[in-house]
């Protein structure tokens, strides 16, 4: 007699992509919000107020007088109109509209789903961790935020490192655990996939790549250099402060960051192009192909970020693409650490 599938696993795995999309577009709108300079034009954090923008002219006026007393308006922006200032609150307002709206696009189904008791055992707690993380990061995103209030014009790039990675760690724990719970859809006595440690390394390696595209977004770093493949025609960019150790540059120069996220991205593509093979050998055809045709697409936009000034467009298909090879990766991992995994 022929097994029928669960659905109810199978709604979950549709659900939790639904959710992955969707932080993806938080990603997205996160990377127009940084490059129009937008993050620091909300003063406070209002987790449910702050739902509803300035619905009158007053209120306009109050909100802007608030951002006219930090450092960025004072020392970059002085003289800033207030039509201009309503564009980048609109940006930072949509930003932190569409964190709530993951929130609560995870929180909801899942109250729903645990109501009905549709959650497999052993999921409920890795549920709950995933929504526990988006609360987190709204804690992350206000924490970076503030940063930049008192005595700077920008955010810590420490702190938005936090705010990026903690974003892209959740996106990869829903398309991990929509894969665990899309094969448990077909076969009712599945294990979760494990991380193996060969795959660990992959994922300590694309960590790096992205911490240090984080550093390079937080401090304008992509700017220092408009040229590839060298760096204002030197191979080791000349500007690199060394005066304060070795450690201080990696962490906080910005043409020795430039310069180390430029070269270990070919050390980031050379272990998912090695992912790729191993996934094409074990029979995951697709799932091959796909992180083959994303690692290039992120290589060529990093590229084209750097020759182009940073187009802001350009920067932010960079980014998205950077969050889509994240779940892209995660989900050839995951079919590498199913046991007995097979198409």
């Amino acid at each position: 007699m022929t097994q029928v599938a669960n659905p109810r696993p199978a709604a979950l795995a549709r659900w939790l992509w639904a959710v992955a999309l969707l932080v993806i577009a938080v990603v997205a709108v996160g990377g127009i919000t940084r490059l129009t300079e937008s993050g620091l034009s909300i003063t406070e954090w209002k987790p449910v107020a702050g739902v509803l923008p300035p619905l009158t002219d007053a209120a306009w006026q109050a909100e802007f007088e608030k951002y006219q007393q930090i450092p960025e308006y004072k020392e970059i922006n002085a003289g800033m109109s207030l039509a201009a200032f309503k564009g980048i609150f609109f940006w930072e307002w949509l930003h932190r509209i569409l964190g709530r709206l993951v929130g609560m696009a995870l929180l909801v189904p899942l109250a729903w789903y645990m109501l009905r008791r549709a959650v497999p055992t052993g999921y409920g707690w890795r549920l709950f961790a995933l929504a526990a993380l988006v609360g987190l990061q709204g804690a992350i995103g206000w924490w970076m935020v503030a940063s930049g209030l008192v005595t700077r014009t920008d955010v810590s790039h420490f702190r938005l490192a936090a705010h990026l990675l903690t974003a892209l760690f959740l996106l990869g724990g829903l398309v991990w655990t929509a894969r665990d719970l899309a094969v448990l859809a077909d076969e009712p006595a599945a294990r979760p996939a494990r991380l193996s440690f060969a795959a660990a390394g992959v994922v300590a390696i694309l960590f790096v790549q992205l911490l240090l595209g984080a550093w390079t977004a937080g401090l304008n770093a992509g700017y220092v250099a408009s040229s590839w493949p060298l760096m204002n025609d030197h191979f080791v960019p000349e500007g690199i402060d060394w005066s304060r150790g070795i450690w201080l540059a990696i962490t906080n120069d910005p043409f020795l960051i430039h310069f180390l996220h430029r070269w270990w991205s070919w050390a980031a593509a050379l272990a998912l192009l090695l992912l790729a093979r191993t996934l094409r050998q074990r029979g995951a055809r697709t799932e091959a192909r796909g992180l083959l045709l994303v690692v290039a697409a992120q290589m060529a936009l990093g590229i084209l970020t750097v020759i182009t000034g940073v187009s802001m467009w350009i920067a932010v298909l960079h980014q998205v693409t950077g969050a889509i090879l994240v779940a892209v990766a995660a989900a050839g991992l995951h079919h590498l650490g199913r046991p007995h995994a097979s198409d």
